[in-house]
């Protein structure tokens, strides 16, 4: 058996217009997604989207009631979950309480008909990878927990899959420790070359971890897009409330000119924006930002409008301002502490120069 250490073809997965229901629920619907050899994609959304149930089609546990998956172009649907050559880590691990670390890691393996020293030395090899070379004869309740995730991880890889599933793998850890668990399986992932599924609802770990994002809501894929494209050019509502912290900003198109809209806002300000598709001239729009998009001034202007300020906050190295317009609407406006001037004199908020803003119909 080739080892996954010295395998660098990565598979390409396919998901194509997959459905599930349960009785009259939809839970999975009509998704479609090409993921590409050695990518890492994260499935995110809020509990209940749909994104453990596309997982476990994935993974052969969930029957689709149409739609296709594929690997390298071949179908898989008609294989049991054991037939696949998938590997899943689970929330909650799922290890084998009476077994060593060591038994557990081979546990796939002998599932699938290895015996002898092929086994033991499989097992050696990716307890080395997962730096627990040490712990082969413990029991899992000897272990932490980021132990046990490292064990359930190098079950998973044992097996020398085509596709790593990995299903909220980092929820029952600490914050410290989570951040050190999804930079060790960002670097073994990229390692082993292994095409994978995360699916999450922190959007930090899926901004962090994943090179494509699908965001989902109510079984369907809202965006499917890189980290950066996700956070700086939401296409939906949802996704840009459900991404990030945004300010709404409602407004009116005045005109729009070689795709430039001339927007006032109900704030007081007038902006020149790039205009969004299928709105025109005297449509209402909500405008988009981020708390680090926005900027204060002490000097009015005509792309500035006028707040009352209220509280500040440091948060880490920033300083979280809250502020409300003359419509009544609240702010948060994100600059650095330590560059942050003293006092509440500025009175008059804008957006930066590097801003990105969205503008979105608004439902009247």
């Amino acid at each position: 058996m080739q080892s996954a250490l010295e395998d660098t073809t990565a598979r390409t997965l396919d998901i194509e217009d997959v459905t599930v229901r349960y009785g009259a629920a939809v839970a999975v619907d009509g998704v479609s997604l090409s993921i590409e050899p050695g990518e890492v994609v994260a499935l995110l959304g809020p509990s209940g989207c749909g994104k453990t149930t596309l997982l476990r089609v994935v993974a052969g546990f969930v029957r689709q009631v149409s739609g296709r998956v594929r690997v390298d172009g071949t179908p898989i649907d008609h294989l049991p979950a054991n037939q696949r050559n998938v590997g899943i880590v689970f929330q909650n691990y799922a290890l084998f309480p009476h077994m060593t670390v060591a038994e557990n890691v081979a546990y796939g393996l002998r599932a699938r008909g290895a015996r002898g020293p092929e086994v033991a030395a499989t097992v050696n090899r990716f307890l080395e990878t997962v730096q627990l070379g040490g712990f082969r004869d413990r029991l899992p309740r000897q272990l932490s927990g980021g132990q046990q995730q490292r064990v359930a991880l190098a079950r998973a890889l044992a097996v020398e899959p085509s596709i790593l599933l990995l299903d909220e793998p980092f929820a029952a850890l600490d914050r410290n420790l989570r951040l050190d668990m999804q930079i060790e399986v960002k670097r073994l992932q990229r390692a082993l070359g292994l095409t994978t599924i995360l699916v999450t609802h922190d959007q930090d770990e899926a901004m962090s971890v994943a090179d494509r994002i699908a965001v989902m809501n109510k079984g369907k894929v809202e965006q499917f897009d890189s980290p950066v494209a996700i956070y700086d050019k939401p296409q939906t509502l949802f996704v840009n409330g459900f991404i990030g912290s945004s300010n709404l900003l409602g407004g009116k198109i005045d005109t729009i000119e070689n795709g430039i809209a001339t927007v006032a806002l109900d704030a007081g300000a007038v902006l020149r924006l790039p205009a969004p598709s299928g709105v025109g001239a005297a449509s209402a729009v909500l405008l988009s930002v981020r708390p680090e998009q926005l900027t204060l001034s002490s000097i009015a202007g005509p792309e500035r409008w006028r707040i009352e300020p209220g509280l500040s906050l440091p948060l880490g190295g920033q300083l979280i301002h809250e502020a409300r317009t003359t419509d009544g609407t609240t702010l948060k406006i994100a600059e650095p502490r330590l560059a942050a001037p003293k006092g509440l004199s500025r009175i008059y908020c804008g957006l930066s120069p590097d801003a990105r803003p969205s503008l979105f119909p608004r439902s009247t």
